[in-house]
């Protein structure tokens, strides 16, 4: 079946900016235009792709449409700059979560990407939940907790991310002078990255047996500010080896509980079948990750 490029521009231009409205001013139609657009395609397909909620998204049988879109369009696009003597950019999508994007991700690909000239969207959303964003049709590839691949990926092992247990020390002094016992980490407040971040639940609930809900939290959702809300003695949280290292080593933060590291394995996921620049992408990445990652 032929499927009818306008039709498909449309479909992506709506899940893209999340409206049928905001679609049309970026393919420069009125929303009625585009909303035909979509209904011929969906007519054309016979299964409904989009859920006309605010924002639009994809229904399943859209997500597995999106994804083929992706793909194509990142295909036509290297192809495109390889007819072109390699001078066009190529625009890759990726989903990654806070912790790795602050710290290794781009120290380690920017050569690549300059030399390759590489477009960098970059989505940040918990490691537990960037595999959605793939599923989703919304990536290319993405930095996942998730061992498993989906249908038609790959999951390729980048390594360990060590967490550890952080505070200043006037905060380690004042609240955990006698250790981090129970009576004292449901006291002590804690930085937590948001409502999907499940670090410091798990490891409280796995050393002392305390549910969430249980103890005081800040919630600061940003990587840097989270790491300075730590550093200002706002509470503990646990931050990633290769981020807090220098400041570990300045006396700034202490590593309040120095025999319980939690270890994070990290996935790259991707399509089987990917652009030249896309492959290439991964194979930086994954040698990025081996020398940063355990």
């Amino acid at each position: 079946m032929q499927l009818d490029p306008r039709q498909t521009q449309a479909l992506l231009a709506v899940i893209d900016t999340g409206s049928f409205e905001r679609a049309a001013t970026e393919l420069h139609l009125t929303a009625s235009a585009v909303s035909q657009r979509v209904r011929a395609l969906e007519t054309a397909l016979g299964t409904p792709l989009v859920v006309r909620t605010r924002p639009c998204r994809t229904t399943p049988a859209g997500q597995r449409l999106l994804q083929y879109l992706r793909r194509v369009k990142s295909l036509e696009e290297d192809l495109r700059a390889d007819f072109a003597g390699g001078s066009d950019p190529l625009a890759v999508t990726i989903a990654v979560n806070a912790d790795t994007l602050a710290s290794w991700l781009l120290p380690a690909l920017a050569g690549f990407i300059i030399e390759e000239r590489i477009l960098l969207d970059l989505t940040v959303d918990d490691q537990d939940h960037t595999y959605a964003l793939l599923e989703a049709g919304l990536a290319l590839g993405c930095v996942s907790t998730e061992a498993k691949p989906m249908r038609g990926c790959q999951a390729q092992p980048l390594g360990s991310m060590r967490y550890r247990c952080m505070a200043a020390p006037a905060f380690r002094d004042r609240w955990f002078a006698k250790g981090m016992t129970r009576a004292a980490v449901q006291q002590a407040p804690v930085v937590e990255f948001n409502r999907k971040d499940k670090l410091q639940a798990d490891f409280l609930q796995r050393h002392y047996g305390l549910m969430p809900g249980s103890y005081a939290s800040h919630f600061v959702p940003a990587s840097e500010a989270f790491m300075r809300a730590i550093e200002l003695g706002l509470g503990w949280g646990m931050l990633p080896e290769v981020q807090m290292a220098a400041l570990q080593r300045q006396g700034t933060l202490v590593d309040i509980a120095p025999h319980r590291p939690t270890d994070v394995r990290l996935f790259w996921h991707t399509w089987k079948v990917q652009s030249p620049r896309m492959e290439l992408l991964s194979e930086a990445l994954l040698k990025a990750a081996g020398r940063v990652l355990r």
